[in-house]
């Protein structure tokens, strides 16, 4: 009951974050499995939390709706969003390339997967994509040992990996008909020339990532929950769940003390709630600046 009415606290700031994390104009997006009692059927089914962060100051939040890992539910999630979305290839994002005001960008750390995965199955022409691949990351360390703005890493991509990217895709095309349809490495082509233009779209800005690891990073921590807690007593457990796996991970994001911060913020929110304050103060990127100046 304590960790219910803290959340009830909780919950005007948790709306708040979601609503900043949707105003920014370039998020990551990903989702995984969370384990919920269905009081129906007397036992746990496998629900799914999605995560979405913003990229530019890394603040994150957690969605549950019912569980559900439906295109109605990303349609909604992201329906007003305006920006750039990064994401792996599952389906339901496909929905989105259709819509104005969304830019879908891919992840080459899930294509550079499927074909490490079949590297024992075909050796050669799985180390050949791979190389390709790994080539287009060295790009990125140099762009990162150089401390390189936007706008040069833009213009080294435009100039050094686009020319790749042309390559590669090429030799998707050249080398899928060659081998069963079935294969790993068949299957793992076919996966990544089907979102080639996903995944191709990253050199277009230099703010964008190449891979959508940050957010995989962000929803790690549920992995580990599921392993100490083992499931959610209900549908309103895993929305309480969702509310303070948004506010912690945003607090890791700023490099603050969850413990602190919660301390402090539960002690004030119940006013700021009421009127009396500006919520955005109690997020922790604005409570870390305040606490800074306060010192």
């Amino acid at each position: 009951d304590w960790f219910s009415q803290s959340c009830e606290l909780l919950k005007p700031l948790y709306d708040h974050l979601r609503r900043r994390v949707l105003s920014t104009d370039y998020i990551q997006v990903d989702e995984s499995t969370i384990p919920v009692i269905d009081n129906e059927k007397k036992r746990a089914v496998k629900g799914y939390l999605w995560v979405v962060r913003s990229v530019d100051n890394g603040e994150v939040f957690f969605h549950y709706d019912r569980g559900s890992r439906s295109e109605k539910t990303a349609m909604v999630l992201l329906h007003d969003f305006k920006g750039a979305i990064q994401s792996d290839g599952y389906q339901v994002y496909k929905r989105f390339e259709t819509l104005d005001g969304k830019l879908m960008l891919g992840c080459w750390a899930h294509a550079r997967r499927k074909f490490d995965e079949a590297l024992q199955e075909n050796e050669k022409l799985a180390t050949q994509a791979m190389l390709q691949i790994q080539s287009l990351y060295a790009l990125e360390r140099a762009a990162d040992e150089m401390e390189a703005t936007p706008d040069q890493r833009r213009e080294l991509r435009r100039t050094k990996a686009y020319p790749i990217l042309v390559t590669f895709e090429k030799w998707l095309y050249d080398n899928y008909n060659a081998l069963l349809p079935q294969s790993r490495l068949a299957k793992a082509i076919s996966y990544t020339y089907s979102i080639f233009p996903k995944l191709s779209r990253y050199h277009l800005d230099g703010r964008y990532r190449i891979d959508n690891n940050l957010v995989e990073n962000a929803i790690r921590p549920l992995a580990i929950g599921r392993k100490n807690y083992l499931f959610c007593g209900n549908a309103e457990a895993a929305i309480r769940a969702a509310i303070v796996y948004s506010l912690i991970g945003s607090c890791k994001a700023a490099g603050v003390n969850p413990a602190e911060w919660l301390e402090d913020v539960l002690s004030k929110i119940y006013s700021y709630s009421s009127g009396n304050g500006n919520l955005e103060d109690l997020l922790p990127l604005s409570w870390k600046r305040n606490q800074t100046c306060v010192k």
